[in-house]
């Protein structure tokens, strides 16, 4: 009998936490798709329409992330530490919440031209989203870590390119405006968005120490 199948006989068969944290990951993944739509189009009632929308996804996810803490304080077993359920939980919660604070920034900012390492930063955003949803979903058996293992390796090679991303429009916006208040709320955006492939990663982290220490 292999280590995965072993598994199965220790783990309890968790009905609660699993499902929330799949619908929390899924949730980041529609609100990054959300995003990128609002980036992408030229009509911006439209774009505000859509960052309404992110704004009640956030309240999903925010819902989701209580429901888990709630979980965790009445439930003595646990499939998971406990102290890696409640980091997992708030990685996801942080992923959304940069998600949303890019979006709010860029309607209360009035930015109307998104540049195009916004919108790299949006895209990479979404990546790793789905990454994190996928590894996520592997989460409840732990059967296909190779599954888990490249979705971590993805991850983190989406936050060295947002870095990247990141550093060289944060360059370029110096060289190149002159407005000063316009650098500042360019920035304020760039930096939510590269700051939500740093959660991702932190969530993969933590995915990434119960892989090690139940397999």
């Amino acid at each position: 009998m292999g280590l995965n199948s072993i598994f199965q006989f220790f783990v309890p068969k968790d009905k609660k936490f699993f499902p929330l944290f799949e619908s929390a990951t899924a949730n980041v993944v529609l609100m990054s798709e959300k995003l990128i739509q609002a980036l992408k189009t030229s009509d911006l009632e439209l774009r505000k329409e859509l960052i309404l929308e992110i704004d009640k996804l956030e309240h999903v996810g925010d819902h989701a992330s209580h429901q888990i803490f709630i979980e965790l304080g009445k439930n003595f077993i646990t499939p998971f530490d406990r102290e890696d359920i409640h980091a997992l939980a708030s990685a996801i919660d942080d992923v959304a919440d940069y998600i949303h604070g890019s979006a709010n920034r860029i309607l209360m900012y009035k930015i109307t031209n998104i540049s195009e390492p916004i919108l790299k930063l949006a895209e990479l955003t979404l990546d790793a989203a789905i990454e994190l949803e996928k590894a996520v979903r592997e989460l409840k058996d732990l059967k296909n870590i190779r599954t888990m293992t490249d979705a971590f390796i993805r991850i983190n090679s989406i936050e060295n390119q947002a870095d990247y991303v990141f550093d060289k429009a944060v360059a370029d916006l110096f060289d190149n405006e002159k407005d000063a208040l316009e650098v500042i709320k360019i920035k304020e955006v760039l930096s939510a968005l590269e700051t939500a492939t740093d959660k991702a990663e932190d969530a993969a982290n933590v995915l990434e120490s119960i892989v090690i220490k139940y397999v």
